[in-house]
């Protein structure tokens, strides 16, 4: 099979916009496996100036994975303004990122363990036929867990990582068309009209909806490609209001999902198709080394303005404490998986008890 660029190679993270980036990270690792840092930086965020009011902002993030498979969480917090919640009430069919999706390896053992948090569904299928349900973090943010049958390992952790988001649009045709087209979701897995019980616990969710779930046809490929696995996306409109922006008047970085991360191979052939799918970079960093991270990051907007990063990676931290690093710009094959023995060794940079 020939193999052209650009490449997805799956949802690299959920970025994360909160007040304690130790304390936020600290739930996720507990809750949700989200236990193997990939970088814990202060540093400046320079270039989204188009996103944060024309000046750079300074911000801790952390990166952390679950290596049972699936994307990670961004952690981002601000550390030169306190972030801004909306001011509205947030509700289903807003436009924007609205839920993080992660897969679970057992709905049940899912259900029960987050039972100490704010439930607001019971275990119900999906229009896809998948076992699923919502909740809610203590930081106010929706998670639903899927119930998914893709994995890089299985150890005795209920879930995985991230699996794909909810996001309100305005239009689903022409959403459906962005997706498909930049993204390659092409495979629609559900497609429902109506009011449904299974939002009712969400704010807004009684209202009426369409809702599509898409996913890709063909695997992805490139360096992470086993790692993060298969994906989904959920898009949301509302039939009976007109939806709000969930960033109206607000930074990137402010509180709840501030993007949807997906990591590819060919950043340059992808600023060339954005560019002829009419959604151009917004945001294109070039080369960056921040010396636990370094690769290419770009970002573009959805139809209704949610944000979409792209990241090339350069370097990847295997093991920090010994200074191991894996430099993908090497010469070796973009499309072939990095060996599972290597990503596995991450795993020896596990955070196993609560973090500063």
């Amino acid at each position: 099979m020939v193999l052209n660029l650009p490449q997805i190679s799956g949802i690299q993270q959920i970025g994360i916009g909160n007040i304690s980036v130790y304390d936020t990270w600290e739930w996720y690792r507990k809750h949700l496996g989200l236990n193997v840092p990939v970088f814990d930086e202060a540093a400046e965020a320079a270039l989204m100036l188009p996103y944060t009011a024309g000046e750079p902002r300074s911000r801790h993030a952390v990166l952390a994975l679950n290596l049972n498979g699936g994307g990670g969480a961004e952690i981002w917090q601000y550390t030169s303004r306190v972030a801004q919640p909306a001011n509205f009430d947030i509700q289903c069919g807003d436009l924007g990122i609205y839920i993080s999706k992660y897969k679970s390896l057992d709905i049940e053992k899912s259900y029960e363990a987050l039972k100490d948090i704010t439930l607001l569904s019971d275990i119900q299928n999906n229009a896809a036929g998948k076992k699923h349900f919502y909740a809610q973090d203590p930081f106010g943010n929706i998670i639903e867990l899927v119930e998914a049958d893709h994995w890089f390992n299985t150890d005795r952790f209920h879930c995985g990582g991230v699996y794909g988001a909810t996001i309100g649009v305005s239009d689903m045709d022409k959403s459906l068309a962005f997706y498909k087209k930049v993204l390659n979701y092409d495979v629609v897995l559900g497609d429902e009209v109506g009011h449904f019980d299974a939002l009712a616990g969400l704010p807004g969710g009684k209202g009426r909806f369409r809702r599509v779930i898409i996913s890709h046809s063909k695997q992805r490929v490139g360096p992470f490609s086993q790692l993060l696995g298969h994906s989904e996306l959920e898009l949301f409109q509302s039939l009976d209001r007109e939806g709000t922006p969930i960033f109206k008047d607000r930074m990137w970085g402010d509180l709840g999902y501030i993007h949807l991360c997906f990591d590819i191979v060919g950043m340059n052939e992808l600023r060339d198709k954005c560019a002829q799918e009419g959604c151009p970079f917004q945001v294109d960093s070039g080369d960056f080394d921040m010396g636990e991270a370094a690769g290419h990051f770009a970002y573009i907007e959805d139809p209704d303005g949610a944000l979409i990063e792209f990241v090339e990676t350069h370097k990847l931290p295997i093991m920090k404490k010994l200074g191991w690093y894996k430099n993908l710009k090497k010469k070796r094959d973009p499309f072939k998986p990095l060996p599972k023995w290597m990503l596995q060794a991450m795993g020896l940079n596990k955070v196993s008890k609560p973090v500063n």
